[in-house]
């Protein structure tokens, strides 16, 4: 939690990208940070969540981005909501969103896992 907590308060802060085997805590752990140091989690799932996939169809615009995963999660997003990008390599769209997040949205907490 110590290097999740330098990450949170980086003045350059960057999406995170956290990778493992399955199965082995990623989702649960930044689920976990999110919960005790953020206001909210906004969480999609892009194994399971085909509609969630389809926000990194088209264009990259992050704002567009933030919004449609506001309206699915049903939670509004702002600097104190951790973005949680769960099983980020189901959507290579996605994983290159990130750069975007990094270019145009640094203000906004992303957490992408993976494996």
């Amino acid at each position: 939690m110590k290097q999740l907590e330098a990450w949170r308060t980086s003045r350059n802060r960057k999406p995170l990208i956290i990778r493992g085997a399955r199965q082995t805590g990623k989702t649960w752990l930044s689920e976990e940070f999110g919960r005790t140091r953020y206001e909210a989690v906004a969480r999609i799932d892009l194994m399971n969540d085909e509609r969630a996939r389809s926000f990194f169809d088209g264009d990259l615009d992050v704002s567009r981005i933030l919004r449609n995963i506001s309206l699915e999660t049903g939670v509004p997003i702002t600097t104190d909501t951790l973005v949680l990008l769960d099983e980020i390599q189901e959507c290579p769209r996605a994983l290159t969103a990130l750069k975007y997040f990094c270019e145009d949205a640094r203000e906004y907490h992303v957490i992408a896992t993976g494996s």
